[in-house]
C-alpha cells in the first residue's frame, strides 16, 4: 500500500518556484532518503508535504494513505499519522515536555473515541525517555527552552515515539549531532520500523546517519526535481563524486 504519493508537485515560497515537478511514491515498510546540494528544495519539499505556513503549493497532488492533503491544515495532517521533525524546534517557555505530549496524545485518543489513561501515558513516556537515554527530569523542563542541539533532536524523537505516526519525515535530523547522538536518534527511528505500516523519508546531506538508518531507496534533488534515484549504493557514489555528475546529467536531459 502507498503511504505517500507526490504527483507532479510544484511549490515555492515568497513567490519563487522551488519545486518544479516532483514525483515520488513511498510504500509501507520503505525507508527513503533524499539528498541534494544546498538550495535544491529538500526542506521545501518536507514543509510543503506537512502543510507548513508560508509555503505555496502551486500545482500537483500530495496523497497520504489515499487522502488528498492539498487543502488539509498541518494539525490535521499530523493527526492522520504524518510527522515532521524540525531542523530548528521552537522553544515554548512555561509548557513542560510532559504536558505538551500529554495534550497531543489526548487529542488523538478523543478523536478516535478512546479514553485517555494518565497512568498508562506516564508509563509509556518513561519507557521512551529511558530508551532515548535521557534524564528522567527532562520531561519537566519547558519545551525546547534552553535545550542543547542534541536535546532538541532527542525531543523530536521522543515526540515521534509518543505520537506513533505512520510516516516520519526527518529534515536533516543529523545536523549538528555527534556520533553518539546520531546512534540514539537512529535507534528511535529503527524502533518504529517494527510497525507494519510505517515508512520513513529522511532528508540529509551526509552518509553517516544512513549507516544507521539504512534506506531502501535514495533520491537526489537538483534544481527542484528528482534528478536521480537508486539504492543505497547511490550514497557512496555521492560521497565519492559529489553532485556535479548529476547536475551535468540533469542539465543534459533537460536540454540545457
Amino acid at each position: 500500500m502507498n503511504v505517500l504519493e507526490i504527483k507532479n508537485l510544484r511549490a515555492g515560497i515568497e513567490g519563487k518556484e522551488i519545486l518544479k515537478g516532483v514525483n515520488l511514491t513511498i510504500k509501507e515498510g520503505e525507508f527513503h532518503a533524499l539528498m541534494g546540494p544546498n538550495g535544491s528544495g529538500k526542506s521545501t519539499l518536507s514543509n510543503i508535504v506537512m502543510g507548513s505556513p508560508g509555503y505555496e503549493l502551486i500545482s500537483g497532488e500530495i496523497i497520504f494513505k489515499g487522502k488528498n492533503l492539498n487543502k488539509i491544515p498541518p494539525d490535521e495532517r499530523s493527526r492522520l499519522g504524518l510527522f515532521l521533525s524540525f531542523q530548528h524546534p521552537v522553544p515554548i517557555p512555561g509548557v513542560s515536555v510532559a504536558k505538551f505530549l500529554k495534550r497531543a496524545v489526548e487529542v488523538r485518543m478523543i478523536e478516535n473515541g478512546e479514553k485517555f489513561k494518565a497512568a498508562e501515558y506516564i508509563k509509556t513516556l518513561k519507557k521512551h525517555v529511558s530508551f532515548l537515554e535521557m534524564d528522567n527530569n527532562f520531561v519537566n523542563r519547558s519545551l525546547n527552552d534552553g535545550f542543547s542541539g542534541g536535546e532538541k533532536k532527542r525531543m523530536e524523537m521522543l515526540q515521534m515515539l509518543t505520537l506513533d505516526p505512520d510516516l516520519v519525515i526527518l529534515d536533516e535530523l543529523d545536523s549538528g549531532l555527534d556520533i553518539d547522538a546520531i546512534k540514539v536518534v537512529s535507534k528511535a527511528v529503527n524502533e518504529l520500523k517494527k510497525k507494519e505500516n510505517f515508512a520513513v523519508f529522511i532528508i540529509t546531506h551526509y552518509q553517516r546517519i544512513l549507516n544507521y538508518i539504512q534506506p531502501d531507496f535514495v533520491h537526489v534533488l537538483v534544481d527542484g526535481t528528482i534528478a536521480a534515484s537508486g539504492g543505497s549504493e547511490l550514497v557512496g557514489k555521492l560521497e565519492e563524486m559529489g553532485y556535479d555528475w548529476i547536475r551535468e546529467k540533469h542539465s543534459h536531459s533537460a536540454g540545457v
